[in-house]
């Protein structure tokens, strides 16, 4: 029987992100955990040989996941099954000394959290240096800008590259303090008493305990925690992940909007098919993808969420089939997401003369804030000033509203001022090139020395 593959880990993930959650690569991890702690044992006095330590170390990364998976159905417990396996590899029975299941599986599984979110961490840094470049390049590119999808003033193609690295910096700090925060959560035992480490070690447990910490790069250890830690961590760190992906999924759908207008394109490759019934179509195939999975991050925040204050008494494994899905899972959709993203950004362009037109045509409604300013210098009321505009503007098209206006008695401007007031397109845009440079500046700092080039694997 052929095994579906998870789609995710096989069609969007990077390869470096798939090796964090890989079956193989953890028990390697877990092996590599109760060695640590094996050696740790044996200089408290345990009576733990060099030739044990060495026996365990010999056949680590002798991985069967066949025998591995015989063990766990005959058992019906996947740790015992993983014990025996490399007990029987080693020839000898020494690990998991004082030690229940969750002091392996927790610990493990927040050291690939850890390990993943650094990855996310460094794929965040390599979004904003593209963004940085998308920036300098369109800082002076004057455009339509619009609210509520409908055109309100003139802003720049910069501005809106800003705006979504704006964001994703403000994230990326969250993100950040969140990986020095995560804490290990240490060699509790069955309840979160540590009673069979204390019994095992006794008082040289503390120190074993501290040591493990600082091993495995962690600053912090849960001090009091159950059989399980707090789940509403794990809500936390898909949370981070959802905010790290808002910012692209943002400007995706801005792109999407834009192409289907005919300004940009995020790109169309020498093979690239848009329809196979339409040959003319150059779909934002990849924006949507990030749409969709935005889809995906929020469902699984929705699953982290419902898991967050469920916890019975010391712990139950009710919530082990929802983790096994949404923590590698979010990880991967995220990954694949980022990296979508930095294929858009270094393949996007623009047609500059549909902007330029576009700009032009929609150019007199643009400026009506500044023709009810100028009304307003010239002796007209605000709101007098403000009822002859939007009449005008609601009801006519650009091209005819200046005649319009000047056709009311009580407007104070002339056709030839009113056509004056249109003649430079970036007097209308107001601070957007200050504002791009400034983010672009403020990115600088957080890739300065970090990320100077970003190259990227092919796109399906």
């Amino acid at each position: 029987m052929s095994i579906t593959p998870n789609a995710l880990a096989t069609r969007y993930a990077t390869k470096e992100m798939v090796a964090i959650f890989d079956s193989a690569n953890k028990i390697i991890n877990e092996r590599k955990f109760w060695i640590t702690i094996l050696k740790l044992q044996q200089k408290a006095g345990l009576p733990i040989t060099d030739s044990d330590i060495k026996a365990y170390e010999k056949v680590i990364k002798k991985v069967d996941l066949d025998s591995i998976d015989k063990r766990e159905i005959k058992t019906r417990h996947d740790v015992k099954a993983r014990i025996e396996e490399f007990n029987a590899l080693a020839g000898v029975e020494k690990i998991h000394i004082g030690m229940t299941s969750r002091d392996l599986t927790e610990n493990i599984e927040l050291i690939q959290i850890k390990a993943a979110l650094e990855l996310i961490e460094y794929r965040t840094l390599q979004t904003l240096f593209l963004l940085n470049e998308k920036i300098s390049k369109y800082e002076k590119t004057y455009m339509v800008g619009r609210s509520h999808n409908v055109t309100a003033q003139v802003t720049t193609l910069g501005k809106r590259f800003a705006s979504c690295a704006e964001e994703l910096l403000f994230a990326h700090t969250a993100l950040k303090q969140l990986i020095v925060r995560l804490p290990l959560r240490g060699i509790k035992g069955p309840v979160g008493t540590s009673q069979d480490a204390l019994d095992a070690m006794g008082k040289d447990f503390a120190n074993l305990e501290k040591s493990i910490t600082e091993e495995l790069g962690f600053e912090n250890t849960w001090a009091s925690v159950g059989q399980i830690y707090p789940r509403s961590v794990d809500f936390e760190v898909l949370s981070r992940l959802l905010q790290i992906a808002a910012a692209p999924s943002s400007m995706a759908t801005t792109i999407r909007l834009m192409a289907g207008s005919g300004l940009v394109s995020e790109g169309f490759k020498a093979g690239q098919v848009g329809s196979s019934a339409m040959p003319h179509k150059m779909n934002s195939r990849s924006s949507e993808r990030i749409n969709g999975m935005m889809v995906l991050l929020r469902g699984y925040n929705t699953m982290a969420a419902d898991l967050a204050g469920d916890q019975w008494n010391e712990g139950d494994v009710s919530c082990s089939v929802v983790r096994r899905v949404v923590i590698p899972d979010s990880f991967y959709v995220l990954d694949g997401l980022l990296h979508t993203f930095m294929t858009i950004l270094n393949e996007f362009g623009v047609f500059e003369e549909k902007i330029n037109s576009e700009l032009s045509e929609q150019l007199p409604f643009l400026a009506t804030s500044k023709i009810l300013m100028e009304c307003v210098k010239a002796g007209m009321g605000r709101e007098v000033a403000h009822e002859i505009i939007k009449k005008h503007a609601t009801a006519t098209t650009p091209s005819n509203f200046f005649a319009a206006l000047v056709s009311e008695r009580d407007f104070s401007l002339t056709l030839e001022q009113l056509n004056k007031l249109i003649q430079n397109p970036e007097e209308f845009a107001g601070l957007a090139v200050e504002q791009a440079i400034s983010v672009k500046e403020m990115v600088s700092v957080q890739i300065k020395g970090v990320i100077s080039k970003v190259e990227l694997t092919e796109l399906r």
